[in-house]
């Protein structure tokens, strides 16, 4: 199938987006298939465009074999309602123009993954005037996650927003959900179970493997080869609540044995970095954004990997790539995210819970397993065997084309 793919976010862009949308064409294309990936210029999440991007509108190359039409998009590293939309509607725009005059020749299928929601804007208007069936992905439920963290509270922005999500779920042949529980909250919309296919997140457990060079290597030259390295690796954003993690390094500032790391960047970075500096904290490093080459080498150098989100009720149906990622390096997890994602920790025995926003709950468990090192080695290589064996990123891309496959040369009705 020849695949016209809709991703805002994409590789050399960090984050569980990209990797997903990078993993899914790549392998897609290994199968046989062709893949035609409209994107934007690099600059999430800090908001700053590389000096080669200013003044272009486009850009078309190949990546690994993908075709890759990068559109130009308003950024700014201010992250308020004013500049977010800009950013999002000018992607929109962009993809549009993008898809119809640069993107050219037939498609059988287009492919829009959300959030943003407004890629899914830019695949309905495609879909409609290039007459191919689209398939929608649902990573995270907007607008409702947005109005919960409170990053959406106009009255007619969030009516406009869901208006144009359920007419993605309606002129969509299939929705592809990541989880059980999204899975669950469409359903309960009306949406009928059968135009829904689970597909969740996974690792590249090609890449994402322990390695025991790079951690005696990494830990030697951060002067960590006696503490117990507690990491999170990701964006800094409003809905990670990564405060808890530096009020937790606060709790136990006077315990030199445990150390704190944090690998990314996003808009609450600087807020994190400061917060870090006012306690002067000498058991936590900030890390910025890494390739993601680099991330199996740094997750091994970890004791424990820290997987938070904050306490909000729809979080209790997400399942973070960041979890598997960990459990491909052979890292047991220190997960407070409540709902599906605690269940499977602790079905898979991979880690251990916390509540979310809990910082002396998470400094306890930290000092619990640091007492534990059997203990977490087994729940490491539990982590380690579940990911190969149910969340193959390899694997899952597979069995997703497979059903599309199956769908689009059953010559589905549009």
């Amino acid at each position: 199938m020849h695949i016209l793919y809709l991703c805002q976010y994409f590789p050399p862009e960090a984050g569980a987006t990209q990797s997903r949308a990078y993993e899914m064409a790549h392998n897609w294309i290994s199968l046989g298939h062709s893949v035609t990936m409209i994107t934007e210029f690099p600059n999430h999440p800090s908001g700053i465009m590389p000096k080669e991007y200013l003044g272009r509108k486009y850009e078309r190359v190949n990546l690994d074999g993908i075709d890759v039409v990068r559109v130009w998009v308003y950024t700014s590293p201010v992250k308020n309602f004013r500049n977010r939309m800009l950013f999002y509607l000018s992607y929109m725009v962009n993809a549009i123009l993008a898809g119809l005059f640069i993107a050219g020749g037939r498609y059988d299928m287009l492919y829009a993954t959300s959030p943003p929601l407004f890629v899914g804007g830019a695949g309905l208007v495609l879909r409609f005037i290039k007459r191919i069936p689209m398939v929608f992905e649902v990573r995270d439920l907007w607008p409702s996650s947005a109005v919960e963290l409170g990053e959406l509270k106009n009255s007619r922005a969030i009516s406009l927003a869901a208006s144009l999500e359920n007419a993605c779920y309606k002129h969509a042949i299939r929705i592809v959900v990541v989880t059980r529980g999204i899975q669950y909250n469409l359903t309960q919309r009306g949406i009928p179970p059968e135009k829904i296919i689970v597909i969740p997140n996974g690792a590249n457990i090609i890449l994402f493997t322990f390695r025991s060079e790079e951690r005696a290597r990494i830990r030697k030259e951060f002067n960590l080869e006696h503490k117990f390295v507690a990491m999170y690796a990701g964006i800094h954003g409003v809905a990670q609540g990564l405060e808890t993690i530096v009020e937790a390094a606060e709790l136990l500032t006077n315990d030199k044995r445990v150390h704190f790391i944090l690998i990314g960047d996003g808009p609450k970075k600087v807020e994190i970095s400061s917060m870090v500096k006012e306690h002067a904290l000498v058991n936590f490093s900030l890390l910025p954004e890494q390739p993601r080459d680099k991330i199996p080498g740094l997750l091994s150098a970890a004791d424990v990997a820290l997987v938070p989100l904050k306490n909000i009720e729809l979080f209790k149906g997400v399942l973070p790539s960041k979890l598997f990622d960990a459990w491909a390096c052979r890292r047991p997890v220190l997960i407070s995210i409540d709902g599906e994602a605690r269940q499977l920790v602790e079905s898979v025995h991979g880690g251990k819970y916390i509540p979310p926003e809990s910082p002396k709950e998470m400094a306890a468990a930290l000092l619990e397993l640091m007492q534990n090192s059997d203990e977490l080695e087994i729940m490491g290589i539990n982590g380690q065997k579940y990911t190969a064996e149910n969340h193959s990123r390899q694997a899952l891309a597979t069995a997703l084309i497979s059903k599309l496959e199956n769908i689009i040369t059953g010559k589905h009705t549009l």
